[in-house]
């Protein structure tokens, strides 16, 4: 299959170029280089027959050009993390959802009819939350008060009482609390409006948070693995938000990648016009402050601090419901936990 892969000089689009090629599919990459990520603004060293076109997905002309004889997308390319305020909401806009917008319109144009979108778990807000007395809720977002106070766990909204958190799946409704995550739920919604217009078929991968080797060094907008792993390399201690009990599942960009290759594999079975979202998470959950330990650990580095800082937009838990991914695809994450933080804990950082 020819696949062309958006974003496919960053993190995840480099280890999914790879996948790809290995498991025989032909690969054009098209990507911007955007100096957050890449500010050298070179490309890495893709496998032998990666096509590379140095554009942004918002220009129609370029994007017209990458799609000539290809069978499906894979669309990666987006501005992604918390990012620094709210004067970063344009930019997001911008790349995420015009992006999108331009790309779809294009595929539409030039007949290409198969789409794997990369989604994320920011899409869901907090994740799934039981109230003793009053079951399933949907807590409200923190307030600063109760923030300032170290008062970090999310009340029941009814009684003020504790919640036990659990894992959100594919069913959950969408809550996305920061400008990220609403670009994230908009490209999904605009994937969805093209797969019913132009009998596409659409897979979105909503992703957990996702670690490992050429994560972006140090910057505004890296995963909290790559902070954390920048900080050991300069022989300093992780600095852990909050009280380090936030409940993630850090899953390993290799899974990731494969998850993309069987989402590919797997298009040409839906019926047009049809769209379906996945969460890609490793099944293992896990605190913020407990990874920090083990990367510590396994780097040699100082323990991590606890600072009892926070970031407004962050939530408290949100771990990943896998099931639907592995009953319909067949996927399986190989890397475990703590195999994974043992390697990148000395594999190298892009920078």
């Amino acid at each position: 299959m020819d696949v062309l892969l958006t974003g496919g000089a960053g993190f995840i689009g480099s280890a999914i170029a790879a996948r790809l090629t290995a498991a025989g599919h032909r690969v054009r990459v098209l990507d911007a280089l955007l100096p957050a990520v890449h500010p050298r603004q070179r490309p890495p060293g893709f496998p032998d027959g990666v096509d590379f076109l140095h554009g942004d997905v918002r220009d129609r002309a370029i994007v017209d050009r990458a799609l000539r004889g290809v069978d499906a997308v894979c669309h990666q390319a987006a501005m992604v993390g918390l990012g620094l305020d709210l004067q970063d909401a344009p930019a997001y806009v911008g790349c995420n959802d015009l992006g999108t917008a331009v790309l779809l319109a294009a595929m539409a144009g030039a007949g290409v009819d198969r789409l794997v979108l990369a989604g994320s778990m920011v899409v869901y807000g907090e994740g799934r939350y039981r109230c003793a007395a009053h079951g399933e809720v949907a807590p409200g977002p923190r307030r600063t008060a109760d923030l300032d106070a170290g008062r970090f766990e999310p009340p029941c909204p009814h009684c003020g009482a504790p919640l036990a958190p659990g894992l959100v799946d594919e069913t959950a409704a969408p809550d996305p609390r920061n400008v990220y995550a609403a670009t994230k739920l908009a490209q999904e919604h605009l994937a969805s409006a093209w797969a019913r217009a132009a009998a596409g078929r659409v897979t979105a991968l909503r992703y957990h948070n996702v670690y490992g080797p050429e994560m972006p060094r140090d910057t505004p907008y890296a995963g909290v693995a790559s902070i954390f792993r920048s900080a050991l390399a300069r022989g300093e201690a992780p600095r852990v938000f909050e009280d380090g009990g936030q409940r993630r599942d850090f899953v390993h960009v290799s899974d990731v990648a494969s998850a993309n290759l069987a989402a590919l594999d797997a298009l040409g079975e839906r019926p047009p016009g049809s769209s379906r979202c996945y969460n890609v998470g490793s099944g293992e959950v896990r605190t913020v402050g407990g990874m920090a330990a083990a990367l510590a650990a396994a780097h040699g580095g100082p323990a991590p601090v606890l600072t009892g800082e926070y970031r407004l937009g962050d939530v408290r838990h949100i771990t990943a419901d896998s099931a639907r991914l592995r009953d319909e695809l067949g996927w399986r994450p190989a890397v475990g936990f703590a195999e994974g933080m043992t390697a990148f804990a000395h594999e190298p950082l892009r920078g």
